[in-house]
């Protein structure tokens, strides 16, 4: 039975920060940003997957509030199954998530977060990644 998709968006952020909490080896290489975001954007805050399967990276954009997060393949390939979400850490129902079958990345995805901390994470193929509570302000 599939979940719906507010319990299927909670369980994969579970289960990201739990992946990452048990310290998970570093990948062999990470994927660097790809400014996909757009102009203005920063990389504040980022996670690499296991395996060295790629990166999710937090960025924020000071002039609009906005965080922007994007899971990138460290070596692009077949399409393969991949998302990123970004929620306000207080608020999981305010979650977005773009998912799919990608041969580069997943998302962007965007969410007026200034003032609050968020929540992120990024999966490709069976490997994710994210932190709960970070960047608060």
């Amino acid at each position: 039975m599939a979940l719906p998709y507010r319990s299927r968006a909670a369980a994969v952020t579970a289960a990201a920060v739990f992946l990452t909490a048990l310290g998970s080896a570093a990948p062999a290489s990470a994927a660097g940003y790809n400014g996909v975001c757009g102009s203005g954007y920063k990389v504040v805050n980022s996670a690499d997957l296991p395996g060295g399967a790629g990166t999710v990276h937090l960025t924020y954009n000071g002039s609009t509030g906005k965080n922007c997060a994007v899971s990138i393949r460290a070596s692009k390939g077949a399409a393969a199954p991949m998302d990123v979400q970004l929620a306000l850490a207080s608020d999981p129902d305010s979650a977005v998530l773009d998912s799919g079958e990608f041969t580069s990345y997943a998302g962007p995805v965007y969410l007026k977060a200034k003032g609050a901390c968020v929540t992120w994470s990024g999966i490709i193929g069976e490997q994710s990644a994210g932190k709960a509570g970070t960047n608060c302000g």
